[in-house]
């Protein structure tokens, strides 16, 4: 019998669109962020705002680190085909 996966609760801080991001996305967002604030040619306002979606794209990356390195414990070993086996990641 196959279980369903339940999507993840979306974050009430997120801002729209920020959950759509891949991984990698999100990473390249905080670099530009980074970038923005390291410039100091920002109002302050501006400067606080991209502060806090960088935040929140921090933890949420975080977060996705941290359930790949749980899928990646997951792992059990190989089948006599080579393949690896694992199981599936219960969520919590």
């Amino acid at each position: 019998m196959a279980t369903r996966r339940e999507q993840p609760k979306a974050d009430p801080e997120q801002a729209p669109g920020e959950s759509d991001l891949s991984f990698e996305g999100a990473i390249s967002r905080l670099d530009a962020i980074v970038e923005q604030l390291e410039s100091a040619e920002l109002p302050l306002d501006e400067s606080l705002a991209l502060f806090e979606e960088g935040v929140r794209l921090m933890r949420t990356s975080k977060a996705r680190l941290e359930r790949a390195e749980q899928r990646v414990e997951k792992l059990l070993g190989y089948d006599r085909h080579g393949d690896p086996v694992s199981e599936p990641l219960e969520d919590s």
